[in-house]
């Protein structure tokens, strides 16, 4: 049985934003982190506290807020806590997908010194020889820790770049073929789900204190808050300024959230 076919059918809780963490320096630098636990940068910092303020504002009482056991998803999260005013759950199966001997390296190091791996990465195949978790072992563990969660109306979900894509893909049935689907997670950036009926519906992807995803244009009227745009992504005005256009028929590795961000694009 496939990951997919495991997402559970009558979930104890009905809404879950999958939240990934804020920016630390690996991520600006492009350095793969995997299990490592780099903490968070002062804009990561910066980018938690805006997004707990704006998520706070709309969040019901009751909301769990669950995270990842390592720091940088913890200190992410315990924001959010602090502003709702409830305890932060740590669950470890929340953590990032492991990625073996990338851990620590660049994106540059790969794919000059591994570079049959890189390319295997590139083209959304499995990564051969760099060990670390098969993804569908992480999307299992993850699923695993949201079926085990008690009655909410909401859970929050602070969790990593590549665990975060593989339980929204598990959540929504999409098989390893799909797993390019949904553009990668920005730092500090969410996927809202909601159970209806017998699935899981995507209700906002690459939400943002600011209103959607970084690296696209702002379109026009969304500075009065989120729309539809919120869907295909609208940008931070500071991100988006300087992003480069997308290339005719770019994956989302190619254009992940920063030009930098490693573990965006897992």
């Amino acid at each position: 049985m496939s990951a997919a076919a495991e997402a559970p059918t009558l979930p104890t809780v009905e809404r879950v934003l999958v939240w990934r963490h804020g920016r630390t320096e690996w991520n600006a630098s492009g350095r793969f982190q995997g299990q490592l636990d780099p903490p968070l940068d002062d804009t990561g910092r910066a980018q938690a506290r805006r997004a707990a303020d704006a998520l706070a504002r709309e969040l019901p009482a009751g909301t769990l807020v669950v995270s990842s056991d390592l720091v940088r998803a913890r200190d992410t999260a315990q924001t959010l806590a602090d502003a709702l005013g409830t305890p932060l759950r740590v669950e470890p199966r929340l953590r990032e997908h492991g990625l073996g001997s990338w851990e620590g390296l660049t994106r540059e190091d790969v794919a000059r010194d591994l570079p049959e791996q890189y390319a295997d990465w590139v083209e959304g195949r499995p990564a051969r020889g760099r060990g670390g978790e098969d993804p569908a072992a992480v999307a299992r563990r993850a699923l695993a820790a949201l079926s085990d969660l008690p009655p909410a109306p909401v859970a929050g979900l602070v969790t990593h770049g590549g665990t975060g894509g593989r339980l929204v893909g598990a959540l929504l049935g999409l098989g390893p073929e799909h797993r390019r689907i949904f553009g990668p997670l920005g730092n500090c950036h969410w996927t809202e789900l909601a159970h209806q009926g017998s699935r899981w519906r995507v209700l906002r992807h690459n939400a943002s204190a600011t209103g959607g995803a970084p690296g696209l244009p702002r379109r026009s009227g969304a500075e009065t808050g989120p729309d539809v745009a919120e869907a295909a992504g609208v940008a931070e005005p500071a991100v988006a300024a300087g992003a480069a256009p997308l290339p005719a028929g770019a994956t989302p590795d190619d254009a992940a959230p920063a030009p930098t961000d490693a573990d965006a694009a897992l």
